[in-house]
């Protein structure tokens, strides 16, 4: 069922992905904005940067984002495309714990628009270890949902360009860590989860939900110039402390805006929370 406030139904856009993403994406431009979407059989999205590591990711990931995107339209020849980009790590605040950043855009030739929405993952399927034995980490593996989840093995020191991708058999996985192992100078294997879509189901649920969200937003218009896509563009801190009245880090302020435009508005956090928790005051727990 096509959106009714969509500027986009009935074009038809390049997905830029080698990855099985489409899965994830389609729904959400299909039935809330009624793009038809294609994925070009010869587009090599690798060349920008892979998740293990053969290939550096050249730029920033926006940078990356709205290339891969191009790449779909030069490749597809269409003037609509639609590319995402992950990024996974230590949470800044605290290093323990991982979180994943999901990124996705539409690029739009014929108008120029440029629409970027992302998301935040704290609970990521985003693991690895140094191991020389399959039976060390075999409970940690199992946590993170292998056989569905997929790991990649490759040398922890020493021969590049030995990788091992997309396993998901106990068999081929202990196969794999015996080799890298011995080839390795430490004698270990690296061994993480692969972070490729279709390797990873809690992945593919990410992306599939920043579908919705940007779909969503892309039936928002602004109200200065009328291009698609307006909503959140940033935030302001200081949210009030609950017992001393002190502004907190905590946003205060969802700061709205366009893609095309420099139309701005400021107005209160969606979720309709006025005070923070004292314990995020700076006063009354410094």
């Amino acid at each position: 069922m096509k959106g009714p406030a969509s500027a986009f139904a009935g074009r038809r856009a390049a997905l830029a992905t080698m990855h099985g993403k489409e899965r994830a994406i389609v729904p959400a431009f299909r039935d809330i904005l009624g793009i038809d979407i294609e994925v070009p059989g010869d587009l090599d999205t690798d060349q920008l940067g892979t998740f293990s590591g053969e290939i550096e990711r050249a730029g920033s990931m926006d940078e990356v984002l709205v290339a891969k995107a191009r790449l779909g339209l030069k490749v597809s020849g269409l003037d609509l495309a639609i590319a995402s980009e992950g990024s996974f790590g230590p949470h800044p605040q605290m290093p323990f714990i991982p979180v994943g950043l999901e990124k996705l855009v539409l690029v739009d030739a014929r108008s120029g628009l440029v629409a970027m929405e992302q998301s935040i993952d704290l609970a990521p399927s985003y693991a690895s270890w140094d191991t020389a034995s399959m039976i060390d980490i075999e409970d940690q593996i199992r946590a993170t949902g292998f056989p569905d989840q997929a790991m990649i093995v490759r040398p922890n020191t020493g021969p590049a360009g030995i990788v091992q991708k997309g396993i998901q058999t106990s068999e081929n996985l202990e196969a794999a860590i015996v080799h890298a192992a011995r080839v390795s100078s430490d004698g270990l294997a690296f061994v993480q989860t692969d972070m490729r879509a279709h390797f990873n189901p809690r992945r593919m649920m990410s992306i599939g939900s920043l579908a919705k969200k940007l779909a969503d937003r892309l039936c928002q218009s602004c109200g200065s110039c009328s291009a698609p896509g307006w909503g959140v563009k940033g935030t302001e801190a200081g949210l009030p402390c609950s017992w001393c009245g002190a502004p907190t880090a905590w946003v205060l302020h969802e700061i709205m805006g366009c893609f095309m435009c420099d139309h701005e508005t400021s107005q209160p956090r969606s979720d309709g929370l006025t005070e923070a928790d004292p314990a995020h005051c700076p006063y009354c727990n410094p």
